[in-house]
Formats: C-alpha cells, structure tokens, sequence
C-alpha cells in the first residue's frame, strides 16, 4: 500500500506524535509499503525508506523565541493569517491550519496515495480530504481534554482558567472531526473509553493498537548509580505530574543521599523551575533533554529506579522504554499506565496519582529493597519484550488500513450518511 502519514508536529526525541511517526513508518516500510510522512515543523527523523515533505508553517512555538510574531514577509497566504491571528487571540491553530495546507497539498496527489493516516491532526481540512473518497484511518492518542482539565484545574488565577480556555479551543473541532471518522487507533483502553465518553465517538469505530518499544532500550551494562532516580516529561505541564515528584523528592533528600535526573526542558521561569526553587533542591536536581536515543537508553540504564507520576497518560511509552531496560518503577495509577505495566504488580509500584506522601513512601520502599529492584527490573523487561513491538503495530495498523480502504470502496459513489453536508455546517 502507499501511506501518507500525516503529522502536524514531530519532535524527534520527545512526545508521543515524533516517536509514533519514525517507528510506525519504518516497520510499515519493512513489510513492504510505501510511506511518505507529511509533517509540521518540529520535524521528525526517520529511518531510510521514509520519505519525508514537509509542510512549512510559521512555527510560532519554536524555541528559544516560543510566541513570536512573525514578520510580515514570512505571511504567505490566509491560512498563515489565521494561525497568527489565532495565536494573538490566545488560541492554538496549529491542527487547523496544518489540516488546511495538507490538504490544499495532497488535494493534487490524492491518486498517489491508497490510505491516508491522520495522526491526530483532527482538522477541518482532514474532512474535506476524506470527502472527496480517499480512505482516511484516524490516530489519537488520548483525548487533550484531559490535558485542558488538569491544565484548568492547576491554574492559580480565574483570568489564567479562562486563558486556558481559550487555547484549548480547537477541541471543539478535534471531537467534531473525530465523531466522523470511518476508523480512529488508539494505544489502550483506557484511551478508547475516553475517546468514546469526551469525544462522543461510536466505540464501534475505536479500535486499540498497543503501541512499541524499539530495539535500541536495554538494559545497561555498567552498574546503576546509587541513589539515582529518573523520570520523563515530554512537557513541562500539570498533566506530567513533576509538581508531586519534586515535593516527594524533596522529603526523601532530607534523609537520603539521592539525585533526580528529569528527561525534560523546563520552560524558563516555568511552573518547575519555580518548585525547584522553592524547595530548594537545585544542587540535587538535574535537567535532561534533546539526546540522542543512545544517551537517552543511557539516562535509564543508570537509574537505580524510574518514576512515572503523570495525572494521565493515553499510553505511556516512556513506562515502557524503562521496563525494556530493566529499570524499576514507581507509576501513577492513571489513564492508561496500569495497562503498561500490567495487573499483577510484578513490574511496577502504583500509586495514587498526585500524592506527595504515597510516592515518597514507595519511592522510599523500593530504594531500600535491592533484590525486588532486581526481580521487577527482570518482569518489566520481559513484559516489554513480549508486549510492545513496533513490527506488530506496524501489522495491526496495515490490517486497519485495508479495513477502511474496504469501507471506503463500499461507499464510493455518494457521501457516508454521518459525513454528508455535517461539518461544513459546524465551521
């Protein structure tokens, strides 16, 4: 088959929507199909066989100057116009905008294409291109009205509640664009629940597609670094749960000779830079981020224990990278991360999420049991290995994409009932 994959952001080492993106494409391209992987600026990198266009925005959120104001020689046309108007209004238009150059882009290749993969754009423009009969297969990873709940509900200020409001006001689209979907991918069940009761999607229509852990997480060779605890954050944001990993830390530092090494970019004069003040735990408290996988499966082998603290996650692939290098756990029981590491407790601890006392006391619990470290570092590996594999995803996802290629086939010739003239109206 001949995919178009189709991203609005990619960042290469961090977040969930790069990650997916690299590995889907190559196993895709090692069975035997041809991807051309369409993105917005951040974009990914991927593996020979891939082919990469990229769909220039104006990359309003880069860094180092994130909310710049472009010039008014980088405006191209109207889209370019919305998405800086959008952002000036305190909005966030990258899906819609994106949507609406790809599809003024694949609107003149569409007969090169046999299914088109929208990886949670979610946009206007995705509509349009499945309304002119190009099978589309839709993922989303987890509904962001999680995100904008925890996010709402964290914010010290009714003025900043309402400002969030306002930037996540592209949700009213992503659900509308959802509920009309010939087939949406999600990595678990707890994802497929919320799709179903936030977006309103027939569950009939959500099929789960675990996601993978690529070859390269190992477990180390060199002894773990007495001491050491991990964690990730592809974002410096509430959902993550680093607030509670820092009170608990901070606890632990008064009677424990023990570091924290954060796999994230906090935002400058962000909410975890000022905790990290505030608890005064700078010299024990080191930032990580835009490694290469190398270093990356470094950072976890040299743990004597990861944590996982999130609010929520759709599917976590850092908890499953970990377990692949044998590293122990501390998770939330959150969203999806119960499903990753399994019911039985063999590969991780669970805790309440956002519970500063809980955690400490795991965290605590597991430093002081070496050998359980060990035989929890040995189950989460082989729980990754059997589990996570990004071949079998690869599979599962060309079996969707025949599906919906079936489905769409069936229908040529006039409009799907719940498509027709619907989200022309919902403008």
């Amino acid at each position: 088959m001949r995919v178009a994959l189709l991203s609005y952001r990619s960042k290469p080492h961090c977040g969930g929507q790069g990650v997916y993106v690299r590995h889907l494409s190559r196993e895709l391209v090692a069975l035997g199909h041809e991807v051309e992987v369409f993105s917005g600026q951040p974009y990914p990198e991927l593996d020979p066989g891939v082919t990469l266009t990229p769909v220039p925005s104006l990359d309003l959120y880069r860094e180092p100057d994130p909310f710049r104001t472009p010039r008014l020689g980088e405006l191209r046309d109207l889209v370019d116009v919305r998405e800086v108007a959008t952002m000036w209004t305190g909005g966030f238009g990258e899906p819609r905008t994106f949507s609406e150059r790809i599809k003024r882009v694949l609107g003149r290749r569409l007969d090169d294409f046999d299914v088109v993969h929208d990886n949670q754009v979610l946009g206007y423009g995705i509509l349009d291109l499945a309304a002119s009969g190009v099978p589309v297969v839709t993922s989303i990873h987890h509904p962001i009205t999680f995100d904008r709940r925890i996010d709402v509900a964290a914010a010290p200020t009714l003025r900043k509640k309402l400002s969030l409001k306002r930037w996540y006001g592209f949700l009213r689209m992503q659900g509308r664009v959802a509920r009309q979907a010939t087939l949406v991918l999600t990595p678990s069940e707890s994802s497929k629940r919320d799709i179903v009761t936030d977006f309103g999607v027939d569950p009939e229509r959500v099929r789960v597609i675990l996601l993978g852990v690529d070859e390269v997480f190992v477990p180390p060779t060199e002894p773990r670094v007495p001491g050491r605890i991990v964690a990730m954050a592809s974002a410096d944001a509430p959902l993550k749960g680093i607030g509670t990993l820092l009170e608990a830390f901070a606890k632990l530092r008064t009677e424990r000779d023990v570091e924290l090494v954060l796999v994230s970019k906090p935002q400058p004069g962000g909410t975890t830079e000022k905790i990290v003040e505030r608890l005064g735990i700078g010299d024990s408290v080191r930032f990580v981020h835009g490694v290469s996988d190398a270093e990356l499966v470094r950072i976890m082998g040299s743990a004597e224990l990861a944590c996982v603290p999130s609010l929520y996650e759709g599917f976590s692939l850092p908890t499953a990278e970990l377990m692949a290098c044998a590293t122990p756990l501390v998770v939330s029981r959150a969203g999806a991360i119960p499903e990753v590491v399994g019911p039985d407790g063999l590969c991780a601890d669970l805790v309440t999420p956002g519970d500063v006392g809980e955690l400490e006391l795991a965290i605590a619990a597991l430093l002081d049991d070496p050998e359980r470290r060990e035989r929890m570092g040995r189950a989460g590996r082989e729980r990754a290995l059997t589990e996570f594999s990004w071949s079998a995803v690869a599979r599962a996802t060309a079996a969707a994409y025949e599906d919906v290629i079936a489905v769409t086939t069936a229908h040529a010739g006039g409009a799907r009932p719940e498509q027709e003239g619907t989200h022309r109206a919902d403008r």
